[in-house]
């Protein structure tokens, strides 16, 4: 079925104000899903950060419990953050000694991607979301430390927190929004541990409160600009672009949409690199690991993708099947089956085990920044079409059915759901 917000606009944007939508899937889990989805829990305060526990390799499937972070769109204007989050797992805010958490974290993503660990220095990913997350600077902090990874707070320069207009005046709290926070912040760490971060939280869901959220970022002198939100498409989606998204020298990326194929603005822009999502497993090949899409072909859950209805298709696209913008450009690991580990205190129960496009935005905010700083006048959307051999092509799955079939299937090259691929290294996300 299609993309549940593309049914109308009336219900593609939500306010983000009614709690968790539980989006029922069957529980038909495989041994190996089971593994990655079993007990997880954190190392005691004090304690160094227990080796990584090797990952079973989780069948690519969309068959496992979840719930929507945030409600379903429910009135024009308004989005809805695109992250999930795994029911069957087992939760806790603290963990017995030598014990890990379930889901990937970022020596695996690091593996699967081929980044470096070093990169990215000086260089700062804006993190654009709506509401407030209390707990966000000291969730990261729990998270890095049980990774190993540097400290990034307020006092040593590393984690800023602002509102929309730059200051402190946060705005109201949001369970399902923090959830997306920590994911978002946690993604970033995995692909760029030594990259600052600004988070930004906008007064609502409403885009022109986002879209102020973008523009104080930019002001701010973040070159990568991460959003992990998403509603249907409509008319003035173009204006939108022209006032929030056009930012020449910045790398924005958008989450392409976890509903299955169908088009979710801002992931439409012309101005951004629209992120889609695959299932990811470790495997015996000479990389050590497989992807697909996210997703199946009778719709539902999985990444976003298709033909803009009103978005120009930027000049490096060359896809003939859509006369307009095309979704998505890259992608990486979103399938909440093959999901990321998160911390995320804040109304929710500590380790958890994420997933969602809103997970494959930030991570590849974070390789653009560790590429190095985009040119002034790019838009660095662009780069990834003269790299396209530094990626690795994903060309199995699907994420519903549609004509002509690339919008929704992979193959060889370029196709919807996952662009021109995923990250191997970072060449692909430079000039």
């Amino acid at each position: 079925m299609p993309s549940l917000r593309n049914s109308t606009a009336d219900s593609s944007r939500a306010d983000r104000t009614g709690g968790s939508v539980r989006r029922g899937v069957p529980a038909l889990l495989s041994a190996a899903t089971l593994v990655i989805g079993g007990l997880i829990a954190a190392a005691p305060a004090g304690a160094a950060p227990a080796p990584a526990a090797p990952h079973a390799s989780p069948t690519a499937s969309t068959s496992v419990p979840t719930h929507r972070l945030c409600a379903e769109p429910a009135k024009p204007g308004y989005m809805a953050c695109n992250a999930v989050a795994r029911t069957d797992v087992k939760q806790s805010l603290a963990l017995g000694r030598h014990l890990t958490p379930s889901g990937f974290g970022p020596s695996d993503l690091q593996g699967a991607y081929n980044l470096p660990k070093t990169g990215g220095s000086g260089q700062t990913v804006a993190i654009i979301d709506a509401n407030d997350d209390p707990n966000a600077e000291k969730d990261l902090a729990t998270y890095r430390k049980q990774y190993g990874l540097p400290d990034c707070t307020t006092a040593n320069g590393c984690f800023k927190k602002v509102d929309q207009n730059g200051g402190t005046k946060y705005p109201a709290p949001d369970a399902g929004w923090a959830g997306e926070i920590s994911l978002d912040v946690d993604m970033v760490s995995a692909s760029c541990p030594s990259c600052h971060i600004l988070l930004v939280e906008a007064n609502s869901a409403n885009m022109d409160d986002l879209g102020a959220a973008v523009n104080r970022a930019v002001t701010m002198g973040a070159k990568f600009v991460s959003n992990s939100y998403g509603g249907s498409e409509d008319s003035t989606d173009t204006t939108s672009d022209e006032k929030y998204f056009k930012h020449p020298g910045v790398a924005i990326t958008v989450s392409s949409g976890d509903s299955g194929y169908g088009v979710e603005y801002p992931a439409a822009s012309q101005y951004v690199t629209a992120v889609g999502g695959t299932s990811l497993k470790k495997d015996s090949s000479t990389r050590g690991w497989s992807e697909s899409v996210w997703g199946t072909k009778a719709g539902g859950e999985g990444a976003g993708s298709g033909c803009s209805q009103y978005d120009a298709k930027p000049a490096w696209q060359k896809d003939t099947g859509c006369a307009k913008r095309t979704v998505a450009d890259v992608a990486s690991v979103a399938d909440p089956a093959t999901g990321l580990a998160v911390y995320d205190s804040y109304q929710a129960s500590g380790w958890n085990v994420y997933g969602g496009t809103s997970a494959s935005a930030p991570f590849i905010a974070g390789v653009y920044a560790l590429a190095g700083a985009p040119g002034a006048s790019d838009t660095p959307a662009s780069y990834p079409y003269t790299h396209a051999t530094s990626l690795n092509d994903v060309s199995s799955g699907a994420n519903g059915s549609c004509s002509p079939a690339y919008l929704c299937t992979a193959g060889k090259g370029y196709d919807g759901p996952t662009g021109l691929g995923t990250p191997n290294g970072a060449a692909a996300f430079t000039k």
